[in-house]
């Protein structure tokens, strides 16, 4: 009779646990790219994220659409010199910039991909519009630029998004080569240079709503001194952009080679899927593993299908920020995290 008693009663809690529902709280977090960050450069990028945050947790609010939401927190950062995204990427090796950006919407895991892309401000958008206007996933590089055109994006004056700062660190970068040698005569100069030239990483964001949807977005203008035609992890799904109602969202930074050869977002998610660790705990870990592995360093933003948010980085800074119902949270260094109340419209 004991033995049955407890049997019901497990019944009775397995049935009381099944029928709790899990209050997720809508919530926009961003990032700013992984790196060293000159001190006098911080307060940009952290004003930059925030605003990003806000942009992004109002359009949420306005519309209910998570893939708008991260579109537009992006948006705003691309538009803003201080990030290594649109109006501000950093020059490859001739001096042009060439931007990658995807997006990916957990609920059908429909994405948009586009690398190679000049003369428009928000590759981001770009994206999207693949992803919805196309029956394809990725387009890149002559063709890419036709359908922005024939899609109605404005092609800015050649060079327009060029900035002085990326002058600057390219001229730096190709000084810092000694003797005549060149980005293209062999793999070794990535060792022998530690510094880091021009804006640090690469832009994103994710969000989730109050059903558990979620989606993913980046945007980057990669490495500054890159061969011509190189492309990131940022445009890989799976790589540095991955969105999955079943799982979560991820957007990473950072050393774009080795987020994709260690295949960065698929990793933390299966994680979260598969053996159960919550976003923060399956980001740290792959994070730790890859610098362990590669001796390289990233930084990841987050969110898993219960609403846990992953902020991680292996770097010296990242500047991030998320805005949920409970202010805007943000930082950009390790272990220090500061609170705002702001005023919901």
């Amino acid at each position: 009779m004991a033995t049955k008693h407890y049997l019901v009663f497990l019944l009775l809690d397995y049935i009381f646990t099944i029928g709790q529902t899990i209050q997720i709280v809508p919530t926009v977090l961003v990032h700013g790219g992984a790196g060293k960050i000159a001190e006098d450069a911080i307060p940009a990028k952290l004003g930059g994220v925030k605003m990003a945050a806000h942009i992004g947790y109002e359009t949420l609010l306005s519309t209910g659409d998570v893939v708008s939401a991260v579109e537009e927190a992006v948006r705003s950062m691309e538009a803003n010199g201080a990030f290594n995204a649109g109006y501000g990427s950093v020059l490859n090796w001739e001096g042009n910039i060439q931007m990658d950006a995807a997006i990916m919407n957990g609920s059908d895991l429909n994405a948009g991909c586009v690398s190679l892309i000049t003369d428009i401000l928000h590759p981001i958008s770009l994206a999207r519009c693949v992803m919805e206007k196309t029956r394809h996933t990725y387009l890149a590089g002559y063709d890419a630029m036709i359908f922005a055109a024939e899609s109605n994006f404005t092609l800015l004056p050649e060079g327009a998004l060029i900035t002085n700062e990326s002058k600057q660190a390219l001229e730096d970068y190709k000084n810092s080569i000694n003797g005549g040698i060149t980005e293209f005569d062999g793999i070794s100069i990535e060792n022998e240079l530690t510094e880091t030239f021009g804006s640090p990483g690469t832009v994103g964001a994710v969000a989730i709503d109050a059903n558990g949807n979620v989606a993913a977005a980046t945007s980057t203008g990669g490495l500054t001194g890159k061969m011509p035609g190189r492309i990131g992890d940022s445009p890989i799904l799976g790589g540095g952009t991955y969105a999955d109602n079943a799982a979560g969202s991820v957007s990473a930074t950072g050393h774009g080679e080795s987020i994709m050869r260690f295949n960065v977002a698929s990793r933390i998610l299966a994680l979260v899927k598969y053996k159960g660790l919550t976003a923060p705990e399956a980001t740290s870990k792959v994070l730790d593993e890859m610098r362990e592995r590669f001796n390289q360093t990233a930084g990841v933003i987050s969110i898993d299908h219960q609403g846990n948010l992953g902020i991680y980085f292996t770097s010296q800074h990242m500047p991030w920020a998320y805005q949920s119902n409970n202010g805007l949270h943000y930082g950009v260094t390790k272990n220090i995290i500061t609170m705002e109340e702001i005023e919901v419209n």
